[in-house]
């Protein structure tokens, strides 16, 4: 009998452990660990800083679902790895044993790389965590009372995670046209992208384009190339560079309200193993997703270490979306059970990537096969269906972590029949 522990509960923690039961059956204990006791969908995010959602609406409790597949949970931050030993010391004091490792930690939300930045302690609100939106819709509320201002949304130099900036950009867009007050803000998008559009992917389709004219047509600015290095209070600071990197100009931007998507780097306990991690604490891993050096550690998920698809003026880094994140997932749970069986563990993930992005009442959909170019598809079209596409997504999502069930065999065919894999062949 096998131990395989899940370090993290969010959207690639909470499938691993379903998949893992699903494969391996009863035969095997299947832990995971996490440091909160809640499951958060993160796409929601965005919604909750308008008001649109409340925490209850994204987040469930996670021990009762996992229960229920006989998963065992516990609730608390691993504070060490110890990786030669195969064992995780937790904060509460209890060391867990493993046959096999999945660390599906996710990022550390890296604030203290740019001065003055993130929601505890300095002068900018984040969408990245449920605690941080609903601070994020404190302030707006306060904004919304004062009655006017200037409101900056964007990304720091070393984001990897674009999307959810322009989707909040978009979002109070269209939350302040519903309330009729659009026309009383300013508002400014800056980012560390070397052009609207670029999304750490160098762009996919025509998304610049896309991207660009929908931003002129809700009426925001942007500054692209933005080497933001201080916030103060109503101040942002940042160096706006050339293509070849040389200064442009030089901002003082003042604002009244602003969320910047922070830099991330591995969580600490994940990177201080050696030899498991790169110089930014994201764990680097072999086509099977698994550590060259720890041949039992396997590793998906936004915590992996991809490098930055190409040299851009400001760093920018490589997202990890959704179904990506899924795919690896799948590929890392197949070589597990593989191993577990006595078998060479050989499966692949597609890293194909499939995104919607709301922008309140319409959103753009982006699809390439695979993620990183050349690419076998690419795909991107606009209109209110995105819109709605999403809402569903999120209800169907949540459902599917509750139920328990990581590929429903209907989801499985429909995007087998769009020519979209988790695996490949």
């Amino acid at each position: 009998m096998a131990h395989v522990v899940v370090l993290g509960a969010g959207t690639g923690g909470m499938p691993a452990a379903y998949e893992l039961r699903e494969i391996l059956g009863k035969g095997h204990d299947i832990t995971v660990i996490n440091e909160r006791d809640y499951f958060q969908f993160i796409p929601s995010n965005p919604w909750i800083a308008v008001g649109w959602r409340t925490r209850s609406d994204i987040s469930f409790p996670i021990e009762k679902y996992l229960s229920r597949k006989k998963i065992k949970f516990i609730a608390s931050r691993c504070n060490k790895i110890d990786a030669n030993g195969s064992k995780l010391h937790m904060d509460n004091g209890e060391v867990v044993n493993y046959d096999y490792l999945i660390i599906a930690t996710g990022p550390k939300l890296f604030f203290d790389e740019v001065e003055g930045s993130g929601p505890h302690g300095g002068h900018t609100q984040s969408v990245c965590d449920v605690t941080h939106a609903e601070q994020a819709y404190e302030a707006y509320q306060k904004l919304l009372e004062k009655g006017s201002g200037h409101i900056v949304v964007g990304a720091m130099p070393a984001a990897s995670c674009f999307g959810p900036a322009y989707e909040f950009a978009f979002i109070l867009d269209a939350d302040m046209r519903k309330r009729k007050v659009r026309d009383k803000f300013k508002m400014t998008y800056v980012t560390s992208e070397p052009y609207i559009g670029h999304l750490g992917l160098g762009g996919v389709g025509d998304s610049k384009g896309m991207l660009e004219s929908e931003l002129r047509n809700h009426h925001i600015n942007w500054i692209t190339n933005a080497k933001t290095h201080k916030v103060e209070a109503g101040k942002l600071f940042t160096t706006e560079l050339t293509a070849k990197g040389e200064v442009e100009e030089e901002h003082e931007i003042a604002f009244d309200f602003a969320m910047m998507l922070p830099a991330f780097k591995g969580v600490e306990a994940v990177a201080a193993v050696e030899g498991l991690c790169n110089p930014r604490g994201f764990v680097i891993v072999d086509e099977l997703h698994r550590s060259p050096k720890y041949k039992n550690i396997y590793s998906a998920g936004v915590c992996i270490a991809i490098p930055p698809l190409e040299a851009t003026p400001v760093a920018t880094g490589m997202p990890k979306t959704g179904y990506m994140i899924e795919s690896m997932v799948t590929s890392a749970v197949h070589n597990i059970a593989d191993e577990i069986a006595g078998k060479e563990p050989h499966t692949t993930g597609t890293w194909s990537t499939i995104c919607l992005a709301d922008f309140g009442d319409s959103g753009a959909a982006f699809v390439a096969i695979p993620q990183i170019p050349p690419r076998n598809m690419v795909w991107a079209k606009k209109g209110k269906w995105v819109h709605l596409a999403k809402i569903a997504f999120e209800k169907y999502f949540i459902r599917k972590m509750k139920k328990g069930s990581s590929e429903p065999f209907y989801e499985k065919s429909i995007m087998k029949m769009l020519g979209i894999t988790r695996l490949n062949d």
